[in-house]
């Protein structure tokens, strides 16, 4: 009989995909960030707990194009700054992806809000443009034009903040306790550039970025970049203190059979 490709895989298959995974050369991306301040009590209040505030209400938006060897991907995150457990990092809203490949693998093994989106990094001469889209709306658009090298950065330790869930099968809360996820990424830069422009943020029902504005503009640069990645459960949280948070995470509330928390329009 053929082999069914749906069957078990052989314990040395199942061994040699994860050394081969264990084994990934560095992956080059070519993007923008924009860092601001924002409105302080706005980006208080898009943290569910056990996330606080930093001393400074940044939000950071980064697209870019990642050099997967035949696979070419855009990938985009629209986060803000938050501290846990005295660690400081980024907890991201959105991460839009071009492909379906790494949508899937950030959702389900770290919590990633990870949804497919249109993703824009374009360079002609000095002239800068970068975006992120869904549903036909650029919802974060940032333009500008390159004005100068920047100094390279040494190698640095970044943390993403994610919860990983899954919605109860009777449309209950969860079927499980909730976690949160500290993603550690060790990130070298190769290029770095500065760049003058501004952040234009468009209203969208789906993507509503627009209520974290920007206030005052910190930074933008264009860079090159390679990072790894690895994740850690940092702990339990609660359901119920979640549960008002996760539409976060879908287009639709209905998505997840449950209604927005009281109170809401």
């Amino acid at each position: 009989m053929a082999r069914v490709r749906y069957g078990a895989r052989t314990e040395a298959e199942i061994a040699a995909a994860r050394t081969a995974s264990a084994k990934l050369p560095d992956i080059w991306s070519t993007g923008v960030v924009a860092v601001w301040e924002s409105d302080p009590d706005a980006v208080a209040a898009v943290l569910p707990p056990p996330l606080k505030p930093t001393g400074r209400p940044l939000v950071r938006v980064n697209i870019s194009k990642v050099d997967l060897p035949g696979y070419p991907l855009g990938a985009g995150s629209f986060a803000v700054a938050a501290a846990h457990d005295g660690v400081e990092g980024w907890y991201p809203l959105v991460m839009p992806m071009t492909h379906e490949r790494a949508l899937i693998g950030g959702r389900e093994v770290f919590g990633e809000p990870k949804k497919l989106g249109e993703v824009t990094v374009e360079r002609d001469g000095l002239v800068v443009r970068a975006a992120l889209a869904r549903h036909g709306i650029a919802f974060v658009e940032v333009r500008g034009a390159v004005s100068g090298d920047l100094p390279l950065p040494e190698p640095a330790r970044k943390t993403d903040f994610y919860f990983k869930f899954l919605p109860a099968v009777d449309g209950s809360g969860f079927d499980a306790h909730p976690v949160l996820v500290h993603c550690v990424r060790n990130e070298r830069v190769r290029r770095l550039e500065r760049v003058t422009g501004d952040v234009v943020l468009r209203e969208s029902m789906y993507d509503p970025v627009a209520d974290l504005p920007v206030r005052e503009l910190v930074e933008i640069t264009l860079g090159e970049k390679t990072t790894d990645q690895t994740g850690r459960v940092a702990e339990r949280v609660s359901a119920q203190a979640l549960l008002p948070y996760i539409h976060q995470r879908y287009d639709d509330p209905r998505q997840i059979l449950d209604g927005p928390p009281e109170g809401s329009a």
